[in-house]
């Protein structure tokens, strides 16, 4: 028998975590204020990492009193550690230890993509999930069965990242995200066109453009946009750093070339000549993608009263975030105190999940490969997507709670 225990990101975005009899799929917090972890008391014999996105990686090395071994991709593990060290710094208290840290990283076993590994009677194999650089679906073949963590996964090509890989061997349960269930990402063109016509018009306007974006994946992504139209853009916070980080691994992306003419291009800011920066109408890509914490909000403390300017939210804003609260009721805490934005508030969906076509195409797919049961989990509805995937499919699909055991 199998033991699959959830323990976070069921019902919810943030926190994903489960595992499957003595391993542990991912270990992630949730960016809310205050931030929320997965559930503990665990004694795991290894960590397996999908991707380097805090929501994934952000408290596992609280794992490490059990010295459990620490299965990642190559880019990934220079990218967590980069993310997990910036943690230790931005939030009060730390979620880890140094030590912790140190032991999470001497732990680590790399593992590259359709390489398995062999680890306590299991078979652990790693496939490009097309989500960010180095981000990973997890198949794991235990003696009695096989389980396939989707991780985060996009099916179709971005400019910095080809899709998913989905040639599996069988399979018999499947874990799936769904995020994006029931929504249909916008044509990427289409998109495009808008944000950058959005962009142009405010410098037109003498405004700036703040565009907050995931350090990982996302700000190369605008960054490779902007270059393509020809705007040069600052670059502030962790993203240039990354950019750098991800250059060192072309295999894992799709045009090395074109990410270091964007990477080139722009600008990148020291704190000192923040202040410098807004004296003329420009372009700034920065972090926080959520505006929890972040150059961003230096700018928008600079900015929040000036009508020509604009923040241009790039990605995912979950509930009890900043970026969540500016969207709906454009408001935002900069920390010392609210302020009401007289700044648009807009949002452009260029996610690196798989939207409501993808994800059922993707279970289709893992369908075709033999699985027979299929949980529904890092969604605000999973319960919907597991509804479809019983009627429509035809197999067991379930949306779990944290907390809840299933023995297969």
């Amino acid at each position: 028998m199998t033991t699959i225990k959830f323990l976070g990101g069921c019902k919810e975005v943030g926190r994903s975590a489960v595992m499957v009899d003595s391993i542990v799929l991912d270990y992630g917090i949730k960016p809310s204020d205050p931030p929320e972890f997965p559930l503990n008391g665990l004694s795991p014999s290894a960590v397996v990492i999908s991707h380097a996105h805090l929501d994934h990686v952000g408290v596992a090395p609280n794992l490490m009193y059990y010295n459990p071994k620490v299965f990642i991709t190559p880019p990934s593990t220079e990218l967590s550690l980069v993310l997990l060290r910036d943690s230790m710094k931005v939030m009060h208290p730390p979620p880890y230890t140094k030590k912790e840290l140190r032991q999470f990283e001497s732990n680590i076993h790399e593992c590259e993509y359709e390489e398995v590994v062999e680890h306590e009677g299991l078979e652990i194999t790693f496939f490009n999930a097309g989500h960010i650089p180095g981000s990973a679906s997890v198949h794991v073949r235990t003696k009695e069965l096989s389980i396939l963590y989707s991780g985060d996964i996009r099916l179709e090509d971005t400019n910095l990242l080809e899709g998913a890989n989905t040639n599996y061997p069988e399979t018999d349960i499947l874990i799936v995200e769904s995020t994006y269930f029931g929504v249909k990402h916008p044509p990427r063109k289409e998109l495009e066109k808008a944000f950058v016509e959005s962009i142009l018009q405010t410098l037109d306007n003498g405004g700036h453009a703040i565009v907050p974006a995931f350090a990982v994946g996302r700000t190369q992504e605008v960054l490779m946009i902007l270059e393509k139209y020809g705007i040069t853009a600052y670059v502030d916070g962790l993203g240039k750093e990354v950019g750098e980080i991800i250059q060192k691994y072309p295999d894992f992306i799709k045009s090395p070339k074109l990410l270091k003419k964007a990477l080139k291009s722009a600008i990148p800011i020291s704190w000192k000549k923040r202040e410098e920066v807004l004296e003329q109408p420009s372009v700034i890509v920065t972090t926080a993608g959520m505006l929890n914490g972040g150059p961003a909000l230096f700018y928008i403390s600079r900015l929040y009263n000036d009508e020509k300017s604009k923040i241009l939210l790039t990605g995912y804003q979950v509930d009890g975030t900043n970026g969540a609260m500016a969207l709906k009721s454009g408001m935002l805490n900069l920390g010392t105190r609210t302020v009401k934005l007289k700044m648009k508030v807009e949002q452009y969906d260029f996610s690196a999940h798989g939207d409501d076509e993808q994800l059922r195409e993707y279970v289709k797919r893992v369908a075709d490969k033999g699985a027979e049961f299929v949980f529904a989990i890092h969604g605000e509805e999973p319960e919907k997507f597991a509804e479809w995937i019983k009627s429509e499919i035809g197999v067991e699909a379930y949306a779990p709670n944290n907390g809840e055991i299933y023995v297969i």
